[in-house]
């Protein structure tokens, strides 16, 4: 390449499976404020924008965290997206809750899509091979790119094992250094970028410790990065969730450098108007779910979120009804990012299963005072560790029933200064009874007499609203940093 050359990176990420407009929260003052943002259709139109300013010369790239996360995406294990994806011109992707259809559904999926799926640190169990291409090579205005990928590392981790069936995941970390050589040397790029689904506090750390990699497209914790961060010569941006921001980085190339960037997060608004073969296609694939997802279930006072990290109403609302549903004397779920706000007023079954789309089954355990505080501590360490590599959850687990007050600064396996149950602190040698959803609310190396409920956690909701007219969720002070 010669002369300075333009080109411009647009990125996807976590898109969670929010085909169509929804409720984002925005942070204001001192409160959340919401407002409707996101659509594929409204992201197609934006990006046949850029692509039109910046004459074709563009690269467009998903994080991954794409097909998975509403009802009509789980109900077809993804395929509803397939033909909504293949129409907005995307150059790659990576992925993290694709795997929870199960590795062999998931590459049904890929093997759909118009475009690949990269990834440098997910192999086959057997035979210790790549599973996905841990690279490709675009040009692009002239500029010669190597595009390579990292998916989520936790997956075989902390996640269900039919997530991993058959394969195992690295950090992704040690295959960098041969790639990036071989793409400067034998393929003579200009450029390199990383799609990752790390997440952002990990690969800035990666990132300090691998040299080369000129632009790296983070994913997986949904930050908001409304200017990139540098991180030696990487260029690091992050766009949100829910679809409800796009990033777009212009940069300008000579000699194999970037010499100057600009960025902007672009809010995608409701007043975006829907490019019309798009949102034809959501419609065809959300027409056999309208009507059922459409029905009201309840009414809630309170603003429903997964906003915040310690506690959120969202899940203060599901485990109150695990609480009401089982009896049970504490309530446990995992700490998801994902999940559109719901605000005060109706709440639908679409809204329901924008909360736990899986629809578990509402689970029992008994778990020793000791138990829940070795779960805890290990669940601190997964959210707050001061090695980004060991940090492997989303927020801090969702709890009810008890309050924990804790030092976030504190080393491994010394964050919780006390717990309480009730006014009374928690006897090391007692049994609680504990209701929980899904693997990740309670891991199956806790606790005694676990048992899965026929009632579904879907179900038990629709009873609890029922019952209560309207809900309220407010904070419980359930974590408390002292």
């Amino acid at each position: 390449m010669t002369g300075k050359r333009l080109l411009t990176i647009i990125q996807m990420n976590d898109t969670h499976a929010y085909f169509d407009l929804h409720q984002e929260m925005f942070w204001q003052g001192d409160r959340a404020v919401y407002r409707a943002a996101g659509g594929y259709a409204r992201i197609s139109t934006i990006v046949k924008q850029i692509r039109a300013e910046s004459k074709g010369h563009i690269l467009f790239c998903d994080g991954g965290d794409t097909i998975h996360g509403t009802f009509p995406a789980i109900d077809t294990q993804g395929q509803a997206l397939i033909p909504i994806l293949n129409s907005l011109g995307l150059d790659a992707m990576t992925a993290h809750w694709e795997f929870a259809y199960g590795p062999k559904v998931f590459n049904q999926r890929v093997a759909e899509l118009n475009y690949p799926m990269l990834a440098n640190n997910v192999y086959d169990k057997v035979t210790n091979k790549l599973v996905y291409q841990s690279y490709i090579i675009k040009e692009i205005s002239g500029i010669r790119i190597g595009l390579v990928g990292i998916a989520s590392n936790i997956i075989d981790k902390t996640m269900p094992p039919s997530y991993s069936e058959g394969i195992y995941f690295t950090l992704g970390k040690d295959e960098l250094p041969p790639i990036i050589n071989m793409l400067r040397v034998q393929e003579k790029v200009d450029l390199i970028v990383l799609i990752s689904h790390l997440g952002f506090p990990q690969e800035m750390k990666l990132l300090s410790e691998v040299q080369g990699i000129d632009v790296c497209l983070s994913s997986h914790t949904h930050n908001r990065l409304y200017k990139p961060v540098l991180n030696g010569k990487a260029i690091v941006i992050q766009s949100g969730c829910h679809g409800s921001f796009l990033g777009r980085l212009d940069v300008e190339v000579e000699g194999g450098q970037i010499v100057d960037y600009r960025h902007r997060l672009i809010e995608v608004e409701a007043g975006t108007q829907p490019d019309p073969a798009v949102d034809e296609l959501i419609r065809q694939a959300l027409a056999p779910y309208k009507n059922e997802l459409s029905e009201v279930v309840g009414e809630t006072a309170t603003a429903l979120n997964r906003g915040t990290t310690l506690e959120s109403t969202m899940d203060n609302f599901l485990l109150q009804t695990l609480l009401e549903s089982t009896g049970a004397q504490l309530a446990f779920s995992n700490g998801w990012r994902y999940g559109a706000p719901i605000v005060p007023g109706q709440i639908t079954l679409n809204d329901l299963y924008n909360i736990i789309p899986m629809n578990p089954p509402v689970s029992m355990v008994e778990l020793t005072g000791e138990e829940i505080m070795a779960m805890l501590e290990e669940n601190l360490e997964r959210t707050f560790s001061c090695d980004p590599y060991q940090q492997m959850g989303g927020y801090v687990k969702r709890c009810l029933g008890l309050n924990v007050y804790f030092k976030i600064e504190n080393p491994q396996g010394h964050r919780i200064q006390k717990i309480f149950i009730g006014n009374e602190e928690i006897q090391p040698n007692r049994y609680y009874t504990a209701a929980f959803v899904t693997p990740q609310g309670v891991h199956q190396k806790y606790g005694r007499n676990r048992e899965n409920r026929s009632e579904r956690i879907i179900d038990a909701m629709q009873k609890y609203l029922a019952a209560h007219h309207p809900i309220h969720a407010e904070f419980r002070d359930t974590f408390v940093a002292v």
